[in-house]
């Protein structure tokens, strides 16, 4: 698994949303502080012109609610704790996986490179399985701990 800066960014961007929603688990009401873009960018060290595509990409795949005007910035649609790493993995990169740039259950085998597809699903399948079960309540409940 390859982890693009877009990726890096789009977890950073998420768990800087989720910690303004002040809650990380079942206490979550939806509400919280709305996070800008600029303010996002400058705190993370992002380009803002590359957070406001993954912020897009976030939108578009349900991660995210945006509120327009002055007032307006960026928050969670669902509590930190129904939103996997995987989930945001997937909606600003795909699959998780790729073999040739394909995902890793369309690979194709055959003569002696036949058992290679299922080393790659394999591999695949053991990614989900970490970050699937990662959340970003997790991420942050595991910050506040080391503090």
């Amino acid at each position: 698994m390859y982890v693009s800066a877009r990726a890096d960014y789009a977890l950073r961007a998420m768990l800087a949303v989720a910690a303004a929603a002040g809650s990380t688990g079942d206490g979550w009401l939806g509400g919280g502080e709305l996070v800008k873009a600029a303010s996002l960018a400058e705190r993370q060290g992002i380009p803002l012109s590359f957070l406001q595509g993954i912020l897009l990409d976030l939108r578009r795949a349900g991660l995210l609610h945006s509120h327009r005007g002055t007032e307006g910035g960026y928050a969670l649609t669902r509590p930190p704790a129904e939103i996997s790493v995987g989930d945001v993995l997937r909606a600003v990169g795909g699959a998780l996986t790729s073999v040739r740039g394909m995902p890793a259950d369309r690979a194709g085998y055959h003569g002696v490179a036949a058992g290679l597809r299922d080393v790659w699903l394999a591999v695949d399948g053991a990614i989900a399985l970490v970050v699937d079960r990662t959340t970003l309540a997790d991420l942050l409940v595991d910050r506040a701990a080391a503090s």
